[in-house]
C-alpha cells in the first residue's frame, strides 16, 4: 500500500506545485487574473514578449522569479531538514542547527552596519550572509572535530551554543552601529523574505539544491543505514565518519546559499520532512523527492499569502511559516502512529 501511495503522491504533488506556482504569480499588491498570467507565460515560453509590456514586466520580471525562488528555497530547506535529522538522528533538528543562520546574521549585520562588501552592490547583503554562514559552519565543524568527531550529540550542543554566540555578536554589531535603522534592517532580513528575487538570484541556489538532492539520492541507502544508528551502519559496511563529514559539508554549503538569498525562513526544514514521512515512509529514496516537492509547494503558497494578507504591504515569509509550522508540528507529534524514522 505504501508503494502504491508513493507512486500516486509524487506525481500529484508535482502537479499541485505547478498549479500553485502559476496561481501564486497572480497575487500581489494588485491581483492579476489567471487568464492574463497564463497569457504572459505562454508568450514568454514561446520566445516573445507579451503584448502588454507593463503586464509582462510585472509577471515575468518580478513575480515569476520570486515564485521560482520560493519553490527552490522551500525544496532546499526541506531536503536539508531530512539530511540534518538523519545526520544527528534527532527529530527536532532543522537546517539551522549548525549555527548557519546565526552566522549569516553576523555577516548581514556586518554589511548593514559597516558597509563591508559594498563593492558587490545589490549582492552585498547576500555575499556577507554567505561568508558568515560558511564561517559559522566551519567553526562548528572544527570545534566538534577537535573534541572527538561529528558525534550527533556533540554536533547538536556545539551548534546550539555557537548559534547563541553568533546571535549575541550580531546584536553587538547592531548596538554599536550609528545607523538607527540597522536593527530593523537586520531583523527584517533574519525573518526571511523573497521580495528581492530576480532572475540573477535563481541560478546559484537552483544549481546547489539540484546538486545536493542528486548527491543525497545517490547516498540514499547509506542514509537509511545511518538513520538506524552508527553501529548498524558500520556493520553493513558504511563508513560512518566519512559519511557524516560529507553530509556536514553538503549541508553547510546548501543552507549557507539558501540563507544568503532568502534570510532565515524557519520551520520549513523542521516540519516538512515529518509530513513527508507520514506520506511516503522513511526510505530516503522517496522521502527526499517527496520532501522537496512538499517544501516547494508549502513555501510557494506561504509566500503568496504574505503578499495578500496585509496588502499593499507584505509580512516577512518567516513570520507566516512560523505561525503555520508550530501548530502543524504539534499536530504531527500528537499522532500516535507516528515515530521518527517510521510512518
Amino acid at each position: 500500500m505504501r508503494r502504491a501511495r508513493t507512486s500516486i503522491a509524487l506525481p500529484v504533488m508535482g502537479i499541485l506545485l505547478v498549479v500553485a506556482m502559476v496561481v501564486a504569480t497572480g497575487f500581489g499588491a494588485e491581483n492579476i487574473p489567471l487568464g492574463e498570467v497564463v497569457g504572459v507565460l505562454r508568450s514568454r515560453l514561446g520566445g516573445r514578449e507579451a503584448a502588454d509590456l507593463g503586464l509582462d514586466t510585472i509577471v515575468w520580471q518580478l513575480r515569476v522569479p520570486r515564485t521560482i525562488l520560493a519553490a527552490v528555497v522551500g525544496a532546499g530547506l526541506a531536503v536539508a531538514g531530512v539530511a540534518m535529522q538523519t545526520l544527528v538522528r534527532n527529530p527536532l533538528a532543522d537546517p539551522y542547527l549548525l549555527g548557519v543562520s546565526s552566522g549569516a546574521g553576523v555577516g548581514a549585520a556586518a554589511v548593514i552596519t559597516s558597509g563591508v562588501f559594498a563593492g558587490a552592490g545589490l549582492w552585498a547583503l547576500s555575499a556577507g550572509a554567505l561568508v558568515g554562514a560558511l564561517a559559522a559552519a566551519a567553526a562548528v565543524f572544527l570545534i566538534a572535530m577537535a573534541q572527538g568527531g561529528l558525534d550527533p550529540l556533540r554536533l547538536v550542543l556545539t551548534g546550539t551554543v555557537l548559534a547563541s554566540a553568533f546571535s549575541a555578536f550580531s546584536s553587538f554589531l547592531i548596538f554599536r552601529s550609528s545607523d538607527p535603522s540597522a536593527a530593523q534592517s537586520v531583523l527584517f532580513w533574519l525573518l526571511g523574505s523573497l521580495a528581492g528575487a530576480d532572475w540573477t538570484r535563481i541560478l546559484l541556489p537552483a544549481c546547489v539544491v539540484a546538486a545536493a538532492l542528486v548527491a543525497l539520492l545517490l547516498a540514499a541507502n547509506s542514509l537509511d543505514a545511518l538513520n538506524l544508528g552508527a553501529d548498524t551502519a558500520t556493520s553493513i559496511g558504511v563508513s560512518v565518519r566519512e559519511l557524516r563529514i560529507a553530509l556536514f559539508v553538503l549541508l553547510a554549503v546548501l543552507v549557507g546559499v539558501l540563507v544568503a538569498v532568502s534570510g532565515g525562513i524557519g520551520f520549513v526544514g523542521l516540519v516538512i520532512p515529518h509530513a513527508a514521512r507520514l506520506l511516503v515512509g522513511p526510505r530516503h529514496r522517496v522521502l527526499l523527492p517527496a520532501s522537496a516537492l512538499c517544501g516547494a509547494l508549502f513555501l510557494v503558497v506561504a509566500d503568496a499569502a504574505t503578499r495578500i494578507l496585509v496588502r499593499p504591504t507584505e509580512i516577512p515569509v518567516g513570520v507566516l511559516t512560523g505561525l503555520i509550522g508550530a501548530p502543524a508540528f504539534l499536530l504531527l507529534l500528537g499522532r500516535r502512529s507516528y515515530r521518527f524514522g517510521a510512518a
